[in-house]
């Protein structure tokens, strides 16, 4: 089946406001110029930002997405930012459950499985990030710690709304180490992925669900991971803090 891709960029708690008006607008210029594809380019900068990237990415191809989501709908929650704030900023796309969240801020599956519910019944669109660490890999754990992740968090979800959620697989050991997974890893576990999604929410749904691939990927093995059959995309991290590099991973997912 013919997917669409992604390629979303989370610059995580990087940059200052000068240069996220410089990147956006970087990245506005250059997806205009240099890419003809259906690939879908989600922008994912830090909070304080949010309202001045989604408005410079107006009339481009170019969405943005919030790095986190709280699973409160309003109150007494100091800090929090909630999908109704989000969606006043015409931000419709936000990330639940990445490995930084879940080993940082203690993140458990039942925080990101009311995440996952507030932010669709918000009309949100989730990112859902999965993945092991280097200890589960080597104790064969990976495909294990991957199906709990996805199974207690995300596969409650009605069959209805399964289109508005795509699934990041994300090796902890390959975040930001320059270590990447092989291809054939890569591939293996967004295979995995797809059968799971099989499994529990039916053929249909596995065969339009995109996943992506996160993890030290760059210009130069792009395209080698993109071309895989269950592979639809990446989540980009250090290389989306630069335009050239950002845009020659778009690039290389036609």
């Amino acid at each position: 089946m013919n997917r669409k891709k992604i390629v979303a960029g989370n610059w995580k708690m990087n940059t200052n406001l000068n240069r996220a008006k410089e990147l956006v607008t970087e990245i506005k210029g250059m997806l205009k110029d240099e890419v003809i594809a259906d690939t879908e380019v989600i922008l994912f900068p830090p909070y304080p930002f949010l309202s001045v990237v989604a408005s410079l990415s107006k009339d481009s191809d170019l969405k943005t997405g919030a790095q986190n989501v709280s699973q409160f709908i309003d109150g007494a929650y100091t800090g929090e930012v909630s999908a109704e704030m989000l969606l006043s900023l015409e931000v419709r796309h936000t990330l639940i459950g990445h490995s930084e969240r879940r080993q940082y801020f203690g993140e458990n599956h039942d925080v990101l499985k009311a995440k996952v519910d507030r932010a669709l019944d918000s009309g949100m669109n989730v990112i859902f990030c999965c993945g092991e660490t280097l200890d589960q890999r080597q104790s064969n754990l990976h495909f294990e710690t991957v199906q709990n992740q996805l199974s207690d968090s995300l596969f409650h979800v009605d069959a209805s709304l399964l289109n508005k959620i795509v699934i990041a697989y994300e090796p902890v050991w390959a975040i930001g180490t320059g270590v990447t997974a092989s291809t054939e890893q890569a591939q293996e576990m967004h295979a995995f992925i797809r059968n799971l999604v099989k499994s529990m929410c039916g053929a249909p749904a596995a065969e339009n669900m995109r996943i992506l691939y996160g993890g030290s990927v760059k210009s130069s093995n792009a395209h080698e991971l993109f071309s895989c059959a269950d592979i639809d995309g990446g989540l980009i991290g250090g290389a989306a803090l630069e335009s050239r590099s950002f845009i020659d991973i778009v690039k290389a997912s036609l």
